[in-house]
């Protein structure tokens, strides 16, 4: 071998050596498989029982903090506290109405924004739920907002055993052998955040910052979106129901604790006035307030809003659209205020912008 054959040899070496060298050095790329595999949002589980639930929205310490894109898994009692169990027991065996779990904090959610809660599952959690209704309470009994000189119904109360196997709810009458049986259809009567201005508010009132709603639209499949009021957020829920009728005129539905499992987000410096719910058909816009027909007029003038902002007709348009083919849904009219859900199905409008 000569001395340039020899010299050149040892280049080449030195050259491939370098090569790898630099190349091990080299971050290595993310494959496209990687980057398609999504990110599993982080799971956080919390456990309410009755000695840790609250009965108003407001600011409170919060019991566990979550970060966009978490998942929440947790639990509801019944409307009664789990307090009810058989025949014999009455209402006065509950410690309040409608007992809350949570708060639980935001993180980076300010006034301004607006909560996201995705209902991903929720399971009744046990093998019975309940009805009643009692003296002051219902749509056909006398109230303090509706007084008769009539004597108020006697207390009563239903028990409902729960079929999981065939997903339903058997109703018993009380004054006959009758039973017919009710699909259940498992949503939160209660959900909502911390109200504005310093404000706490009762666990049976509903108002702009969503709680006793008594929406079935709060059930798996829609998402709710809740106008922030406070660093936060504070987000509550409660009031488990198997199913319930329009307008819950008795005062109860089929109450029930639950197992709640959902997601939560945040779109930033972008408020509703109203908490609204959407679903991959529909658009809804929830009003609430008394007389019904304010809560009517509050749930379609956001519900007009929303097409404008979103969908690119103007208002007047929008009006005459929902005249046409908007439907109206009311929730509930027995509690301090009523709650009305107007919507639209999204084949009725443009793309949105």
């Amino acid at each position: 071998m000569s001395v340039m054959h020899f010299v050149f040899s040892l280049w080449r070496t030195f050259v491939r050596f370098l090569s790898v060298a630099l190349l091990l050095a080299l971050p290595v790329p993310i494959t496209t498989h990687a980057q398609s595999t999504p990110v599993k949002p982080d799971v956080v589980q919390y456990h309410a029982t009755i000695d840790v639930v609250k009965y108003v929205y407001g600011v409170a310490t919060p019991v566990a903090r979550l970060r966009p894109g978490n998942i929440l898994d947790s639990n509801s009692l019944d409307c009664f506290g789990n307090s009810i169990k058989k025949p014999g027991d009455t209402l006065e065996m509950s410690k309040g109405d409608n007992p809350l779990t949570g708060p639980f904090f935001v993180e980076g959610a300010e006034p301004g924004d607006t909560l996201v809660v995705r209902f991903l599952d929720l399971q009744v959690d046990g093998n019975q739920g309940l009805g009643a209704f009692a003296p002051g309470f219902g749509a056909l009994n006398e109230t303090n907002y509706t007084p008769m000189l009539h004597a108020p119904l006697p207390e009563k109360i239903w028990f409902y055993p729960i079929d999981h196997a065939s997903n339903t709810a058997t109703f018993q009458a009380l004054d006959s052998n009758y039973k017919v049986k009710i699909p259940l259809h498992p949503f939160l009567g209660c959900i909502g955040v911390a109200p504005g201005g310093g404000e706490s508010r009762s666990s049976i009132v509903p108002a702009e910052f969503g709680g006793n709603m008594d929406a079935p639209e709060a059930s798996v499949g829609n998402t709710l979106y809740l106008p922030v009021n406070v660093s936060g957020a504070l987000l509550y829920f409660g009031d488990g129901h198997a199913a319930m009728g329009d307008g819950e005129i008795a005062g109860t539905a089929i109450e029930v604790p639950l197992k709640v499992r959902m997601q939560v987000d945040l779109v930033k410096g972008k408020h509703s006035n109203w908490p609204r719910f959407e679903n991959e058909k529909e658009i809804m816009a929830a009003g609430i307030y008394r007389p019904v027909d304010d809560a009517l007029r509050i749930a379609f003038t956001e519900l007009v809003a929303w097409i404008h902002a979103d969908y690119g007709l103007s208002e007047l348009d929008a009006y005459e659209l929902l005249s046409q083919v908007g439907k109206v849904h009311l929730t509930e009219m027995v509690d301090p205020n009523y709650v009305v859900v107007a919507s639209i199905e999204k084949k009725y409008l443009p793309a949105k912008k």
